[in-house]
């Protein structure tokens, strides 16, 4: 049994060493991601109802995602990276977590986190990060949790320290670089985001993650003691000045981080039922008995109406959820093409183009969380008594829908598409819009 540096049981990366060599080539375009990514689930898929019960640190996954490529798709080409957009980005989560929804999830939050300097950083800043991140093959995690109290941060000549605590932080432990945030002492309107190495004294993980869904995440507490960082790392202020610099954080540009992270929520909900349909529709095909006692009986489970019907319902539901979430990245893309660095119009993006993205991908929310929980929980009734077996593993799916779409709640994001719809609103930026 592998073990971290805490001696924590984790997962072996020697597992899925073989694929180090096999997909040694990139990618070219965005068939050959999604093929990746849907051959990196079909590994995954293997043995995806153990290691849930195992529950052990995800290094092994980290690494096979590593060696599939999947964590450079949206780097520069420069640099080794896929040069891929959102949108094709966005898919290859949904991929992913068709066959692993924590492996899916964890994913999403790198390609986040790894961007992070490319939304609310310097062009400097973001060029060099993704220099960093993608030349080495580093895994990103984030201790950027909102609902707790944020992590204090005293200033000082040479740079800024950060100390405090977080009750979640997402793949931080199997990470190689930590996104923190938090608000200055005395300052607290006043926030500075900065990636530092994860593996270093003052970041101490708790090791305490152990939920019904999303198990192989590690999304536990993290306690952060004394972290410092330069001033040319601090996202978006002046080190000369110390101050946040107004033409990178004062514009809507920099608030683009927030729906883009929901709109990675959105494609792994998607994902993971997704591959709760598949996996059930298989479990029926070669194991679902018919019923013999409705009076109309057939041979074969595949026969009969309710099944048929039922499956056929739940198909159409997510070809309509996958058709908005498509869009919502296609959204996305325009922004975030149209405002690039490279075209250094990034103060030109309106707050009101910044929230109708937003509500595109708000509307995608609602509609994967419904349609999800709603498959998720639903394909029992199809595959029969015997589904619920341990061994099928049936379940994780549902668990790892609910699990995860409780992270804030999607009440919340109707009653913000209904004053969009009645007032013509556009959401305020928030931690969560």
């Amino acid at each position: 049994m592998a073990a971290d540096g805490n001696n924590h049981p984790s997962s072996d990366p020697a597992v899925y060493q073989e694929y180090e060599s096999k997909w040694a080539a990139l990618p070219t375009d965005e068939e050959g991601w999604l093929q990746r990514a849907r051959d990196v689930a079909a590994v995954l898929a293997q043995d995806a109802a153990e290691r849930d019960k195992a529950n052990k640190s995800p290094r092994a996954e980290v690494a096979l995602l590593k060696h599939s490529g999947l964590t450079k798709i949206l780097g520069p080409k420069q640099y080794g990276g896929g040069d891929q957009p959102w949108s094709v980005a966005f898919k290859a989560i949904r991929e992913v977590a068709k066959g692993d929804g924590s492996t899916g999830m964890i994913l999403g939050y790198h390609l986040l986190w790894s961007r992070t300097a490319n939304v609310v950083g310097s062009p400097e800043q973001a060029d060099r990060l993704q220099q960093l991140i993608i030349s080495n093959n580093y895994f990103v995690g984030g201790a950027v949790n909102p609902r707790d109290s944020d992590l204090t941060i005293t200033l000082g000549d040479a740079g800024f320290t950060f100390n405090g605590a977080k009750h979640f932080n997402t793949g931080g432990v199997v990470s190689d670089l930590t996104v923190l945030e938090g608000a200055v002492v005395g300052r607290p309107e006043e926030h500075i985001f900065a990636v530092v190495p994860t593996v270093q004294p003052g970041i101490v993980f708790a090791h305490n993650w152990d939920n019904i869904g999303l198990r192989l995440t590690e999304s536990g507490s993290v306690s952060i003691n004394d972290v410092s960082a330069p001033w040319a790392d601090a996202l978006g202020w002046d080190p000369e000045l110390k101050k946040p610099d107004p033409a990178v954080l004062g514009i809507n540009y920099g608030s683009l981080l927030l729906p883009t992270i929901q709109n990675v929520f959105v494609n792994f909900y998607l994902g993971i039922a997704q591959g709760a349909l598949d996996t059930a529709a298989k479990y029926t095909v070669a194991n679902t008995r018919a019923w013999p006692y409705g009076g109309d009986n057939k041979e074969k489970a595949t026969d009969e109406f309710y099944i048929l019907s039922t499956y056929g319902n739940f198909l159409a539901h997510l070809r309509a959820a996958e058709a908005l979430v498509d869009r919502a990245g296609l959204e996305a893309d325009k922004l975030y093409s149209q405002y690039s660095d490279a075209h250094q119009n990034r103060a030109s993006l309106t707050a009101r183009e910044r929230g109708e993205y937003a509500e595109w991908v708000a509307s995608a929310k609602v509609v994967t969380t419904d349609t999800g929980l709603r498959v998720a929980a639903g394909v029992f009734e199809v595959a029969g008594s015997r589904a619920t077996a341990s061994k099928a593993g049936l379940d994780r799916f549902w668990r790892d829908l609910r699990t995860h779409t409780l992270h804030d709640p999607v009440a919340y994001k109707n009653r913000e598409l209904g004053r969009f719809l009645l007032l013509d609103e556009v959401p305020e930026p928030t931690w969560y819009t």
